[in-house]
């Protein structure tokens, strides 16, 4: 078993737009002008994350919302915050 650890915080660049098309969303990061796509999990992580950005809450709730392992849930959710971060469009606190 991989043991990934998520950082404590994330916190939502001030620069990123954030919207919500059906079940997904679209996120414009207004330095690069560039789009990003998430499908609806990626859109509720994003969603729960931008709420406060305990990583931890968000584990506990996304694990009341979907039929997953917390193991799978915490590699996905580690995934996205490590893409969201390379592309600026996150910060992390651990």
């Amino acid at each position: 078993m991989e043991n990934l650890i998520l950082p404590k915080t994330v916190k939502i660049s001030d620069n990123v737009l954030f919207q919500q098309i059906n079940n997904e969303c679209v996120l414009l990061d207004m330095d690069s002008e560039q789009y990003f796509g998430l499908d609806d999990v990626g859109a509720r992580m994003w969603q729960v994350l931008s709420e406060n950005g305990d990583t931890e809450q968000a584990v506990t709730l996304l694990l009341l919302e979907y039929d997953i392992d917390e193991i799978t849930l915490r590699k996905d959710l580690f995934n996205l915050i490590s893409e969201l971060g390379n592309v600026k469009l996150v910060s992390v606190e651990n």
